[in-house]
């Protein structure tokens, strides 16, 4: 019976952690986006793609949240090294995510005073 409990909480783990993977990489998938439309000079377009990675990027980080709030609650989990990885994901793509909105107001900035 251990042994099943601790192949449940690996499979949620596992589950999470591809949460997590899949939204921080539809993040980084928006944020080039947005680089592409600034490299066109089309602001609105990028500040589009910006406001969809970071709903990715927040989607991303609710799941990583559950398991902390369920661990905050007495819940323990076996390590996990995919959901360890999927944390590294999200804050990797979630800095380039704030690098990116910071470099398309730096161009857009640029572009104003041609």
């Amino acid at each position: 019976m251990e042994h099943k409990k601790q192949v449940e909480e690996e499979n949620e783990l596992i589950s999470v952690a591809m949460q997590i993977i899949l939204h921080a990489g539809n993040g980084r998938t928006k944020a080039q986006e947005a680089v592409q439309c600034a490299k066109q000079k089309d602001f609105v377009g990028a500040r589009a793609c910006l406001t969809e990675a970071k709903k990715n990027i927040v989607l991303a980080h609710q799941s990583q949240t559950a398991v902390i709030q369920n661990e905050a609650a007495g819940k323990s989990y076996e390590p996990c090294l995919l959901f360890t990885h999927a944390q590294d994901h999200l804050m990797t793509i979630s800095s380039e995510v704030t690098m990116t909105r910071e470099l398309i107001d730096l161009f857009e900035i640029v572009i104003e005073h041609e």
